[in-house]
């Protein structure tokens, strides 16, 4: 069985961080080593959380805990998302380092969020976060998974079409990672009921899509469940094509069962069987760069 360390945010109520990604990833078969970079009694879009991060330290001696009883070469990857301090930035990276002295196999799938620029009504990071991922993981990551605006802060300009989110993903590429999954793309040139994805490596292109359901409010959560659904099928043998197409069907139905329910939070666990066997598939197809 393949092993994931997965160092992210834990909200008490509801699903984002490794409240979104720990269960998807265990339900398709892949064991999971859950690192809570935070612990928040909700996530942050409420208005309203309380709670804390972990200290940075503490990340670092949580991994040799586990290199002391001697199950680090047994991690077939690590998988960051949110983190709660610059330092735990850092940390990470000391972590990645530790998985691959002792696995050189290992796999570093970093989500790099970086929060919303209207901080009023999107995910909140602490300063200097997004200035640390944007600096310093490319050349750590083996495969990077930003959203839209995630990707253009990477590359430090604005992308309109996934031609030109393909550019910049290889520009994003060539520093490092082999594979760059964008879990939400904004096409001027696609349909407005339409979800867009990308995944791209330097010989490679997919662009996939699914419907785009009205919520009155967005829910949170739903790139976490993408990165690990993606993470789980690539680490159980799938191609990067039919991991990315998985991905976007089991997506699908989590987001759909969350619609159908009249929820804002997302419905993962009545989803469950779907993330494991989607029922509606959406084949992805080839894009050029432009």
């Amino acid at each position: 069985m393949k092993n994931v360390l997965s160092i992210q945010s834990h909200v008490v109520f509801g699903h984002a961080g490794n409240s979104a990604a720990v269960f998807p990833m265990r339900r398709l078969g892949v064991n999971v080593w859950p690192l809570n970079t935070v612990q928040f009694s909700n996530h942050t879009q409420y208005g309203h959380w309380t709670g804390a991060a972990i200290d940075s330290d503490e990340v670092v001696d949580l991994v040799e805990g586990i290199g002391a009883i001697g199950v680090l070469p047994r991690c077939d990857a690590v998988l960051s998302g949110y983190l709660g301090t610059p330092e735990q930035a850092q940390s990470v990276i000391e972590v990645v380092r530790a998985v691959k002295a002792a696995n050189p196999q290992a796999w570093y799938f970093c989500d790099p969020v970086m929060g919303t620029l209207n901080a009023e009504n999107g995910c909140r990071v602490e300063p200097g976060i997004q200035e640390f991922l944007v600096r310093n993981m490319p050349e750590v990551a083996d495969a990077m998974m930003p959203n839209h605006s995630e990707l253009q802060r990477l590359v430090g300009r604005e992308i309109e079409t996934a031609e030109e989110a393909v550019l910049a993903c290889r520009e994003v590429l060539r520093r490092g990672p082999k594979l760059i999954l964008v879990k939400h793309l904004l096409d001027r040139n696609s349909l407005a009921d339409r979800f867009n994805m990308l995944v791209v490596t330097e010989h490679e292109a997919w662009l996939g899509q699914r419907p785009l359901y009205p919520f009155a409010r967005q829910p949170v959560g739903v790139g976490d469940v993408t990165s690990a659904v993606f993470v789980a099928r690539l680490m159980l043998g799938d191609s990067m094509r039919r991991a990315f197409e998985h991905t976007l069907a089991a997506v699908n139905a989590v987001v759909k069962s969350t619609y159908d329910a009249g929820r804002y939070e997302l419905e993962i666990v009545a989803a469950q069987d779907q993330i494991a066997r989607p029922r509606e598939w959406f084949d992805a197809w080839s894009v050029d760069a432009a």
